[in-house]
């Protein structure tokens, strides 16, 4: 679950933050010049609306005014904003500004709880009632919201409030006897009217089974007629199950797309404790899988051991499907999800050039894995993940731990620098689930590699063909190396050395420039690039002629430009090095 932001703009909030973020379970965000905070920011302005967008709640312990002007941009749809509270510094008032009836009122409450002040909260329903008509307990949804505002101006003007079922939606709420205003609580399908507010319970599980390589559309439609026949509502679903033995069938994955559930997985030992429940054993199953029904007892196992089977199997030409209802709303599910390893390319170094999907892997995951170097450079965004640090090398423990990790249903990030697919870690992954087959999910997120933010740095030296090689012969023999140098030179190739030098490797470079010698002039630009991204970052343009391999070590990117490649200096008195493509000479011939 993400947490909620403490937003301090001075020093002098901070120890109010600390004193909150344990209670809130919330992450501190400083700005770059203020010392106590979990994450830093640059610009306040730029940074809340970045959170805002991102549906994140935000406690600014700050004037209202500024959360309002930094927010109003991003104003759009108010059902589905985030809570926005303003907070004094000394904690005397607590404003919520936005997401009233999102938890914005409730969180309000609990902070002033907290600090001996006030929740100023201003909605009518939640200061005459002590509750907001579409803000029900967590696990209820609201079918009709549409009729809120009538309904809450009935109540307002003197109608009673009753309720028609057996869970309560508001436990501030008192009901009446045939009331002006009816609360149905219910899995049933149900429109609802003004003076009918539905709510549906999330108590409903659907159990699913189907062949290998089922077609996702026809596990749907097998879906939706089962709920269809039933009258069921698709909103009181809080998940689907199946045995983990189909914790990778896109089909099922498919069905808990479409309704927007999380998909759950259970083994065969935890199923074949549902067999004395089962209405439909199948011994055919059985022998084929080890239990003995699997719609049926994955539906009752996740619906929890009170539950009961309201929709036997049914079945279509490739899939089963059941329902199992629970007594209560189905918050903290059983089973496991599909385990994920999110091969995270992090780009050079600096947040500005890391892909918000990166971003948003991060964030989702509940371990990171990789380099500590690695790790200490998306430390802005950590909220809870657990870290697993390796030291440098070891590609494939890191790996393996990964993939282990995710085997538990656990979403991980293996996070590598530059991009994650160039000399880094997806090939390995991809490598090590190809020999050892696994059912957990890869999702590689590309990201800036070095050769690119090194061309940037420098100029647009890959305006044209480019290539990169890598010097370390570790896993690469050397002939192979010197082969593709050949090809690269004669090819007329803009180069990349990555691992150009190391401790160990201290004349691969020296022979790399010895084989391009005669296949580039001596005033070919050579740029030479380290810590790219970072606050030690170097980059410097050589003439061929000029280099020196004293230059380099093992955090330094070599790129030697082809024989069109040129460099001048402007008037800023910086270098600049390209490849043109030829569009101006064109040009200028046509002219």
């Amino acid at each position: 679950m993400v947490k909620p932001v403490l937003f301090v703009l001075g020093a002098s909030a901070v120890p109010l933050a600390r004193k909150l973020k344990q209670g809130l379970d919330a992450e501190i965000h400083t700005p770059d010049c203020v010392a106590g905070g979990d994450v830093t920011y640059a610009k306040a302005t730029a940074h809340l609306g970045h959170l805002f967008s991102e549906g994140r709640s935000i406690i600014g312990l700050c004037a209202a005014g500024i959360l309002v002007r930094a927010i109003a941009p991003h104003l759009a749809d108010k059902r589905s904003e985030p809570p926005v509270i303003a907070l004094a510094e000394d904690g005397s008032s607590v404003v919520p500004l936005l997401g009233g009836h999102h938890g914005a009122n409730e969180l309000a409450r609990r902070i002033a709880a907290m600090t001996g002040g006030h929740a100023a909260v201003t909605t009518a329903s939640d200061v005459r009632f002590g509750f907001a008509l579409d803000d029900p307990a967590p696990g209820f949804v609201l079918a009709n919201p549409q009729d809120m505002k009538p309904a809450t101006a009935a109540l307002l003007n003197g109608a009673q409030l009753s309720l028609d079922g057996t869970l309560n939606p508001f436990s501030a709420a008192t009901y009446a006897s045939g009331g002006g205003v009816t609360l149905v609580v219910t899995e049933q399908r149900d429109e609802g009217s003004k003076s009918r507010l539905v709510y549906h319970p999330r108590t409903l599980v659907m159990g699913l089974g189907c062949e290998r390589n089922a077609e996702g559309a026809d596990l749907i439609a097998l879906a939706e007629k089962v709920l269809s026949d039933r009258e069921l509502s698709p909103a009181s679903l809080a998940a689907v199950a199946s045995i983990d033995l189909k914790s990778d069938e896109a089909a099922i994955h498919a069905v808990a797309a479409h309704f927007g559930v999380p998909a759950r997985f259970f083994s065969v030992a935890d199923l074949a404790q549902e067999t004395p429940r089962l209405k439909n054993p199948s011994e055919i199953v059985a022998k084929e899988v080890g239990v003995a029904g699997v719609a049926e007892a994955a539906a009752l196992a996740a619906a929890g051991s009170t539950s009961e089977l309201i929709v036997e199997k049914t079945r279509s030409t490739r899939g089963t499907c059941a329902i199992a209802k629970a007594a209560q709303p189905l918050l903290d599910l059983p089973g496991r999800p599909r385990g994920i390893v999110h091969v995270v390319g992090i780009g050079p170094g600096t947040p500005d050039w890391r892909a918000p999907a990166a971003r948003a892997a991060l964030e989702a995951s509940t371990d990171w894995v990789g380099y500590g170097l690695y790790l200490d450079l998306v430390a802005d965004v950590k909220s809870g993940q657990q870290e697993h640090r390796f030291p440098l090398g070891g590609e494939e423990d890191r790996v393996r731990h990964a993939i282990e990790l995710a085997k538990q249903g656990r979403q991980v990030s293996l996070i590598c620098s530059g991009d994650a697919g160039i000399y880094a870690m997806a090939a390995l992954v991809y490598e090590v689930i190809d020999i050892e087959p696994s059912r957990i999910a890869v999702n590689v997120i590309p990201g800036i590699s070095a050769f690119q933010a090194a061309a940037a740095k420098a100029g647009a030296m890959i305006g044209h063909d480019f290539c990169c090689i890598s010097l370390s012969d570790l896993l690469t023999p050397w002939e192979a190396i010197e082969k593709r140098l050949h090809g690269a030179a004669e090819g007329d190739f803009v180069i990349s050395f990555y691992n150009p030098r190391s401790l160990k490797r201290r004349d691969q470079l020296e022979r790399a420039f010895a084989i391009l010698k005669d296949h580039r002039p001596p005033d070919t630009p050579v740029v030479i690039a380290s810590n790219l991204g970072r606050p030690e970052e170097k980059v410097k343009i050589v003439r061929f002629a000029d280099f020196n391999p004293e230059d380099v070590d093992m955090l330094t990117l070599v790129m030697v430009g082809s024989s069109q490649s040129k460099c001048f200096t402007r008037g800023d008195g910086r270098t600049y090095a390209y490849t043109p493509r030829g569009y101006a000479r064109k040009r200028e011939a046509a002219e």
